[in-house]
C-alpha cells in the first residue's frame, strides 16, 4: 500500500485514481501530522509525499520518518512545485529516494513507484548473499548494512548504489552506469543525483567512507581495503 501524503484534496484524488489503475492501493492524508500518525498505525510499502504541507512542511515528514525506528527505512518520492537544486539536495540529504517536479506525468511517477519498489525477489529461495569489505557488510537479502557489527541505516536508494559498488570493487564505474543499475529505469535522471548520494553514504560510512575513490571525469569505484591511517 502507498501513503500519498498532499493537501492538494484534487492533485490527491487523481494521484489515487492513477496509482489504482496500475495496480497499487493507497491511503490518502492531507497533513504531515497525520501522514506521520497513519504510518505509526499501518504498514505501507512506499510515501508520496508532497514539501508544501499545512503546519509541518515534507522536509520535517521526511525527517521524522527517517529518525523512526519502526518506518525509517519506507521509500519516499517527494511531490513538489520546487524544482530548485537546493530543494532537490535538501531532499536527498534527508534521504528520499526520488524527487519528481510538478506537474508530471502519471505514467514517469508510476514508472519510478515501480523502479524503487523493484526488490530483487529473484533471491528467494537463494542462500544468503552478504558483500563484505574492511569490516562494511552488505545483506542482499534482509537489505542491511553493517559496520564492524553494526547496523547501519542507509535508504533504499543508497542501499543499492553501495551494492552496486561492492558487486564491483576495485572496478571504476560511470554515473550513468550507476543510475541505471541503481534507478533499473530508462527516463533522464540528472547523475548530480549520484554524486548526492554518495557524499550520504560516505558520512554515513564514517572513515571507512573512504573506500569509495572518485574517478575524475567518470564516476566512482570502492577499493578492496581502506588506505593506511596512523594510530592516533
Amino acid at each position: 500500500m502507498l501513503l500519498v501524503i498532499e493537501d492538494d484534496q484534487n492533485l490527491a484524488k487523481l494521484l489515487e485514481y492513477n496509482l489504482e489503475r496500475a495496480g497499487n492501493k493507497c491511503l490518502l492524508s492531507s497533513s504531515g501530522e497525520d501522514g506521520l500518525e497513519q504510518l505509526s498505525r499501518k504498514s505501507f510499502d512506499l510515501v508520496l509525499l508532497d514539501v508544501m504541507l499545512p503546519g509541518m512542511d515534507g522536509f520535517e515528514v521526511c525527517r521524522n520518518i527517517r529518525q523512526h525506528n519502526l518506518y525509517k527505512n519506507i521509500p519516499i518520492i517527494m511531490l513538489t512545485a520546487k524544482g530548485e537544486e537546493i530543494d532537490r539536495i535538501l531532499g536527498f540529504e534527508l534521504g528520499i529516494d526520488d524527487y519528481v517536479v510538478k506537474p508530471f506525468s502519471p505514467r514517469e511517477l508510476n514508472l519510478r513507484i515501480r523502479a524503487i519498489l523493484k526488490r530483487d525477489r529473484r533471491q528467494g529461495g537463494k542462500m544468503q548473499e552478504v558483500l563484505k569489505v574492511a569490516g562494511l557488510e552488505v545483506d542482499l537479502t534482509r537489505h542491511i548494512v553493517t559496520l564492524d557489527g553494526n547496523e547501519l541505516l542507509l535508504t533504499l536508494m543508497e542501499f543499492k548504489l553501495l551494492a552496486a559498488l561492492l558487486k564491483h570493487k576495485g572496478e571504476a564505474q560511470s554515473r550513468e552506469r550507476l543510475l541505471s543499475d541503481v534507478w533499473d529505469v530508462d527516463m533522464t535522471i540528472n547523475t548530480r543525483t549520484i554524486d548526492t548520494h554518495i557524499t550520504r553514504i560516505r558520512e554515513k560510512l564514517g572513515k571507512t567512507g573512504r573506500l569509495i575513490k572518485t574517478v575524475r571525469g567518470l564516476g566512482y569505484k570502492l577499493e578492496e581495503k581502506l588506505d593506511f591511517v596512523h594510530a592516533e
